[in-house]
């Protein structure tokens, strides 16, 4: 191969101040030196890569191509060479963190956002799961790090766990709804009658978990809360919803909040992750979501 990282530094150098001299002062070379690395690299190449304009070196459109290209080579290598060095300090490479789908992960924004001001040579991996799904993640390797997992931890699984809090649920129907008018409580039965809005658990082999949802009730499975909310705002069935998403619906009347003669759902929620890690970066997240009031601006709904 002809062209190497140190070559198309040396071309980013002299492109950059305009001058073979320059260039050799800013890589401590000899401008001789300099100069024959050119030639040759020319030669080899078969088509030249600078000419004179005044006392300015200039790139030739083949040069040109050729840096510009090579300058995305140069900053992937300068990339890999600054992972490596701090996988060898103890930070990761890459940290994936399932979120709980009831949570607002742009609310994760500001916190990323000091992540990558001091310590942005690790990449990030946001992901969505739901229910048992934040579980079933960290089960399978898909996750680092959960945030908001729902629910008891799987039997016998060797994770490090925090409490995050609590989830809490209210029963919403569409104002046009037949049970938005129902005197209160609403029993179970009565609800148990009309279609309930789900969303699908996202675990590949745990087994799948369920919330609020009453034996032998019809059902409309959707994939995220967002599609939950939209379809019992249109009336195709009805749910429990975060409590802070609800509110918000019913404060703008697209949604009524009704009392079941049943007790409030409550989930408790966790931040998860393998007992055995011990990366920085897994570290750095763990202590920042505990800080307070970070949990309560997690649950915040989104938009």
């Amino acid at each position: 191969m002809k062209i190497s990282l140190e070559a198309l530094m040396m071309l980013d150098a002299i492109e950059t101040r305009g001058s073979f001299a320059a260039a050799a002062e800013a890589l401590h070379r000899v401008p001789s030196a300099l100069t024959h690395a050119v030639r040759k690299l020319e030669e080899d190449l078969g088509f030249p890569l600078f000419h004179k304009v005044g006392r300015r070196a200039v790139l030739t459109p083949a040069g040109r191509t050729l840096l510009d290209d090579g300058r995305v080579l140069l900053r992937a290598a300068g990339d890999l060479e600054c992972r490596a060095r701090r996988i060898a300090t103890g930070w990761e490479s890459e940290l994936r963190i399932a979120i709980d789908g009831t949570l607002d992960a742009a609310a994760l924004n500001p916190i990323i956002a000091e992540f990558y001001a001091d310590y942005g040579g690790t990449r990030l991996k946001l992901m969505y799961e739901v229910l048992g799904g934040t579980w079933d993640a960290l089960a399978t390797g898909r996750a680092d790090l959960v945030i908001g997992a729902v629910g008891d931890p799987p039997a016998g699984a060797t994770y490090a766990t925090r409490e995050w809090g609590n989830q809490e649920f209210l029963f919403c129907v569409a104002p046009h709804h037949p049970l938005a008018v129902a005197p209160e409580p609403i029993p179970t039965d009565l609800a148990r009658q009309y279609r309930a809005v789900v969303v699908s658990d996202t675990s590949r082999q745990l087994v799948a978990r369920t919330a609020g949802l009453l034996d032998g009730q019809d059902t409309l499975t959707v994939p995220d809360i967002a599609a939950k909310a939209a379809a019992q705002r249109a009336g195709l069935g009805i749910g429990h919803l975060p409590r802070q998403l609800a509110e918000r619906e019913a404060a703008a009347g697209r949604l009524v909040v009704k009392r079941l003669n049943s007790s409030t759902p409550r989930a408790p929620l966790w931040l998860a992750w393998q007992s055995n890690q011990r990366g920085r970066a897994l570290q750095w997240f763990v202590e920042r979501l505990l800080e307070p009031d970070c949990a309560a601006a997690l649950q915040a709904p989104a938009g």
